[in-house]
């Protein structure tokens, strides 16, 4: 009897060793073949940093229609004022609101003059240095015009 149980507790030891050196190669083996499949995790029809058409081009940029725009103010300004009750403060105006949001979303409609005059200066200046290298005199009020389309455009 003492001799089956000494085997036994051999037997156990010998089987564990047995099982990890079968189990280990094949478990490399399983896993040097998943690497593709691990960096395809989370790149599915559902993900949010998949390359979609049109993300991040440099193209002009679609209009908004102006009712769908006041819709969503309207709701944002309402939501913001139904905030404010709740926590005991005054409600606001949302109508005025709503058109103060719109009116500067839209952006300003003239260019001021101090800015005007700042960037024909700078126009100016840059027409010194390209004569200075030899290059062709730019048209100030031209070029004037297009850095301010340009900047009043990118704001």
């Amino acid at each position: 009897m003492g001799f089956c149980l000494a085997t036994t507790a051999v037997d156990n030891g010998a089987v564990l060793v047995l099982i990890t050196l079968i189990v280990l190669p094949i478990a490399a083996v399983a896993f040097a073949r998943s690497g593709p499949l691990w960096r395809d995790i989370g790149r599915g029809p559902m993900a949010i940093d998949q390359d979609l058409p049109g993300r991040g081009s440099r193209g002009p940029a679609t209009s908004i229609d102006p009712a769908i725009q006041a819709a969503e103010a309207r709701q944002m300004i309402e939501a913001k004022s139904y905030r404010r009750e709740r926590r005991g403060e005054a409600a606001l105006d949302v109508e005025a609101e709503v058109r103060e949001l719109l009116r500067s979303a839209a952006g300003p409609t003239s260019v001021d003059e101090e800015l005007r005059a700042e960037v024909r200066r700078l126009v100016v200046a840059q027409n010194e240095r390209r004569l200075r290298r030899g290059e062709a005199r730019l048209n100030v009020e031209d070029e004037t015009d297009r850095q301010l389309a340009d900047f009043v455009g990118s704001s």
